[in-house]
């Protein structure tokens, strides 16, 4: 019987190609999205054309009540939620802590903070009650680092990697894995704003000598997806080139 996912901002970037390749692997892939519906769509079709099998679900994560309205929706549609990949995320341009307002602290928790918890709150009763299931939180490795001129988005990417942490210790002896991705730079329109010479700035500070890629970030998240690291709970990994070694 094939799994079943939820992939939240799955319309671009990582988790557009997460939910690609899930479907590839074979999950019958939810597309969550919030305002990208054009994206969500060419994504769903991109999935059936090779024979997979998805549909798109918009949600604003950071409410409740849209998020219970999206998982039912799954039910009905799918079934019971296996995998939750908490994918979406904001950030604001860099500046600094000063400057930023009140209502763009909000957001940027709201979506990347109280999102994920909104989002596993609402597939875990079924996932305790077959004591099976696996969550992925993407943070980031300025949650591990923070980032100067990113205080707000550094937070919010370290409170994620806390929530994980505790998750998976309250979840273990349910057999429920909880997980953590934290990419370095990769090329996704978070950082479109970026200029070339930034980029090859940044590159020049990662081991490997670049930036990286969507599909090495979803490769790392559908890996923890995975039999294979069925004995892997409560770890943030890095996808970083080896920028924090």
């Amino acid at each position: 019987m094939s799994k079943i996912a939820v992939v939240t901002g799955a319309s671009r970037g990582i988790g557009r190609q997460t939910a690609a390749l899930l479907a590839k692997q074979g999950y019958f892939v939810a597309v969550n999205y919030n305002k990208s519906e054009a994206e969500a769509a060419s994504l769903v079709r991109e999935i059936k054309a090779f024979g997979g099998h998805a549909f798109s679900v918009r949600a604003d994560v950071t409410d409740m009540n849209e998020v219970n309205i999206m998982t039912d929706k799954v039910h009905s549609v799918f079934g019971s939620v296996d995998l939750l990949v908490n994918n979406a995320g904001v950030a604001l341009p860099q500046s600094l802590f000063s400057d930023c307002t009140e209502e763009e602290r909000d957001r940027v928790f709201g979506v990347n903070v109280y999102g994920a918890m909104n989002c596993a709150k609402a597939v875990l009763p079924d996932m305790i009650h077959k004591k099976s299931g696996c969550i992925i939180n993407v943070s980031s490795v300025w949650g591990i680092t923070g980032g100067s001129c990113e205080v707000v988005y550094s937070a919010s990417k370290a409170a994620v990697i806390g929530f994980t942490k505790a998750l998976a210790k309250e979840l273990a002896p349910s057999d429920i894995r909880v997980n953590c991705v934290a990419p370095g730079v990769i090329d996704t329109d978070m950082n479109a704003h970026l200029s070339r010479e930034d980029m090859n700035v940044l590159s020049e500070e990662i081991p490997l000598g670049r930036t990286g890629t969507p599909e090495e970030v979803a490769e790392l998240i559908c890996f923890l997806a995975s039999d294979n690291a069925k004995y892997i709970t409560g770890q943030t990994v890095s996808a970083d080139g080896g920028m924090i070694m």
